[in-house]
């Protein structure tokens, strides 16, 4: 009886140590280390796939970023196209009333 306790207790002890040992924080740490380990097997790895596959991933997270970077500016960027834009209708507007006055003041 008491050993099959001390084979329970061994048997869940390695169940929660094991995976917290092999548990990378990140992906790039885990695709490094299998490279690492197969090319110390000696296996034969297609390591420009590999580099394809992180630079895709790579993109990926900075068009993500730049989307929510452009999705927190585009309020003030509208505004200010807007404003360019009334700004050119209010001068266009000035020089069509001036346009019969006489008094063409920088219009074209």
């Amino acid at each position: 009886m008491k050993k099959l306790i001390l084979i329970n207790i061994l048997f869940w002890a390695l169940c929660i140590i094991i995976p917290l040992q092999v548990k990378a924080d990140t992906k790039t740490e885990t695709t490094v280390g299998h490279v690492v380990s197969e090319t110390i097997k000696g296996t034969d790895i297609d390591i420009s796939y590999i580099m394809e596959k992180e630079l895709e991933a790579i993109a990926h997270k900075f068009m993500i970023e730049s989307i929510t970077v452009l999705q927190a500016y585009l309020p003030v960027i509208l505004e200010g196209i807007a404003s360019d834009m009334r700004l050119k209708a209010d001068e266009k507007y000035k020089c069509e009333l001036l346009e019969n006055g006489g008094m063409n003041d920088g219009c074209n």
